[in-house]
């Protein structure tokens, strides 16, 4: 299991890294569009739609996230940092800030289908258009967000096996810790002090050593939140197209919450 865990983890690593540097925009854009529609038939299994429910909206969202990409992408061509898509941003950055937090508060199910259909669409539509602006305006920034995100996930996992004691949401994920969170804290705090002295931008110096904190507490949120749908879905990973990682949400989950924050913030410090 370990194994094809490891051997999962290159192969996608190495796919994305080529993927980022090397696709062409439209190819690119068919990768995002393929990645939300896997995530939103996985999230159709979490809501429990029936499979007419599950493929409508599937179909929809294709649709619709299409259009969206197309749209953003006329719009980054003549400027990478357009403020188009901001409230798309805003709506995510509520739905993280806002909703999740009570939602994991109460533990309480989703039941009605269109707020889980909504719920869905604020999840992915988001982070599929924050991965194509993001790479629009610098992939290396993109990777730097991605690696923050990478950096909080590993480091909070080693932290909470070697210190954890204090459980973080036993009715959530029981192997979640207080010491985990702090090592993922202290983890990107570090990653970003040296980005932070390695960079010449005037513009980011400011704005990367709390924006990167703030996403990496916005990670474990999003962590937490996929972790109870599953729970409530009575499934151990949303999926299993990915051997040894489960599915695309168990893959994504911390990106969904941090990266629509990510160029919601670039954008309002371009104003």
């Amino acid at each position: 299991m370990l194994r094809a865990r490891i051997f999962t983890a290159v192969i996608m690593l190495f796919v994305f890294l080529a993927a980022l540097f090397y696709l062409s925009s439209i190819f690119w854009m068919v990768l995002l569009l393929a990645l939300t529609a896997t995530g939103i038939w996985e999230w159709s299994r979490l809501a429990k739609f029936s499979l007419t429910g599950s493929i409508a909206y599937l179909l929809f969202t294709v649709i619709l996230t299409g259009e969206l990409l197309f749209v953003l992408n006329d719009m980054v061509l003549a400027d990478p940092h357009t403020m188009s898509f901001f409230w798309f941003y805003m709506a995510s950055a509520a739905f993280w800030a806002l909703f999740v937090p009570f939602f994991l508060t109460s533990k309480r199910r989703i039941k009605n289908p269109p707020a889980l259909a909504l719920a869905g669409w604020l999840l992915l539509l988001p982070t599929c258009l924050a991965l194509y602006q993001l790479r629009a305006i610098d992939p290396f920034l993109l990777l730097g967000f991605m690696s923050a995100v990478w950096i909080s996930d590993t480091a909070a996992y080693f932290s909470g096996r070697a210190w954890g004691k204090h459980k973080l949401a036993p009715g959530i994920s029981p192997g979640k810790t207080w010491e985990g969170v702090v090592g993922a804290l202290a983890a990107v705090f570090i990653y970003a002090l040296i980005w932070n002295y390695s960079t010449e931008d005037e513009s980011r110096i400011k704005l990367l050593i709390p924006l990167l904190v703030l996403l990496a507490g916005m990670g474990i949120i999003g962590d937490l939140f996929e972790s109870l749908m599953k729970r409530h879905a009575g499934v151990k990973d949303s999926g299993n197209i990915l051997p040894g990682h489960g599915g695309i949400l168990d893959r994504i989950d911390a990106l969904t919450s941090t990266l629509p924050i990510a160029i919601l913030s670039l954008l309002l410090l371009q104003t």
